[in-house]
C-alpha cells in the first residue's frame, strides 16, 4: 500500500469514526426505546471500506469515546466500560469487519442483505452477554439471561429497517465514493 492509499484508508476511516459518533445522537423515537443510527454507519463502513478499514473505523470511534471524547449516548471517558451496553460498542468492530469480509467478492443485493443482517447478529452476540455480565456481576441485577433477551426484541424492527436502508444505499454510495475517490 503506497502513502496516498493509506492517507485514504485513513481519512476514510476517521470520517466513518466521525459519522459513526454522530449517529449515536441521531435517534429515532419508538415510544420506549429509541433507535440510534449508529449500526447503520458501522454497516456502510464495512461495505464501503472492506473489513479492515471498516474495523478499525469502528474501533477508532470506540477508542475516542473511551479517552473522553463525549461521543457515546451518555458521554465518554474510560468508566463507559462499566455501562451495560458498552458491549453494543464492542460488537461494532466486529460488525465491520466481519461485514466487510463477506462482502469483499460478492456485492449482489441478497449478499449485502445477509452480510448485514450477519453483521447485526454479531453485535447481538457481543453486546446482550457484556450487558448481562454487567448487570448481574457489576450491578448484582436478578434479571435472567433469557429476560434480556426478550428484552431486545423491542429493537427488531428498527434494526431491520436499518438492515434495509444499508442494503439500498450500498450499491449508490459504492459507486459515488468510487467516482470521488479513485482506487478504493
Amino acid at each position: 500500500m503506497n502513502h496516498h492509499d493509506m492517507t485514504r484508508n485513513m481519512v476514510l476511516a476517521a470520517l466513518f469514526a466521525a459519522l459513526t459518533a454522530i449517529g449515536a445522537f441521531l435517534q429515532i423515537p419508538t415510544g420506549t426505546v429509541p433507535i440510534t443510527l449508529q449500526f447503520l454507519f458501522t454497516a456502510l463502513a464495512g461495505l464501503l471500506l472492506g473489513w479492515k478499514w471498516g474495523a478499525v473505523s469502528q474501533l477508532l470511534y470506540v477508542g475516542i469515546g473511551l479517552l473522553g471524547l463525549p461521543v457515546f449516548t451518555q458521554g465518554g471517558g474510560i468508566g463507559y466500560v462499566l455501562q451495560p451496553s458498552f458491549g453494543f460498542l464492542l460488537g461494532l468492530i466486529p460488525a465491520a469487519a466481519v461485514i466487510g469480509a463477506l462482502t469483499a467478492r460478492r456485492t449482489g443485493y441478497l449478499t449485502v442483505l445477509a452480510t448485514v443482517l450477519v453483521g447485526d447478529l454479531i453485535l447481538y452476540a457481543v453486546g446482550v452477554p457484556y450487558m448481562y455480565l454487567i448487570l448481574h456481576v457489576y450491578m448484582q441485577s436478578a434479571k435472567t439471561f433469557p429476560a434480556l433477551l426478550a428484552a431486545m426484541l423491542v429493537y427488531v424492527p428498527g434494526d431491520t429497517l436499518k438492515i434495509v436502508v444499508v442494503t439500498a444505499l450500498a450499491p449508490v454510495l459504492r459507486r459515488t465514493l468510487a467516482k470521488a475517490v479513485p482506487n478504493l
